[in-house]
């Protein structure tokens, strides 16, 4: 899955537990009628995907869902989700970027299908 959006928030990463568990979170606020404000978890070394990025840059994101359950005192499970983020690219970089392509107008038509072949197509 992906998220689309202009970044937000990139917050420092955070050390929990003594194996050194790391979590930096990422908030994008994606390009809809209706914005919608994602937070992103990135985990142990995928945390360093986002030192090269800054406020205000529009990225694509790749997402995994995670669920899991927990049981409280009192024998009541409950359920919680996140957002876990395993890759980030840089939109803008890519429309500003040049391209090796040349201009469409110096494509040549593929098809010799000529007009007067009859169209023996069923649809």
């Amino acid at each position: 899955m992906e998220v689309i959006g202009k970044i937000k928030l990139i917050g420092e990463v955070q050390t929990f537990g003594s194996n050194g568990f790391r979590k930096r979170e990422l908030v994008v606020t994606t390009d809809e009628q209706y914005p919608q404000m994602i937070m992103i978890e990135f985990v142990q070394d995928k945390t360093d995907l986002l030192n090269s990025y800054k406020v205000g840059q529009d990225v694509k994101v790749s997402i995994n869902l995670r669920g899991r359950e927990w049981i409280n005192p009192q024998g009541e499970a409950k359920y919680f989700n996140s957002v876990q983020g395993w890759r980030i690219e840089n939109l803008s970089s890519q429309a500003s970027a040049p391209s090796n392509l040349p201009p469409v107008d110096q494509f040549e038509p593929t098809s010799s299908v000529s007009d007067e072949e009859p169209d023996d197509l069923p649809f």
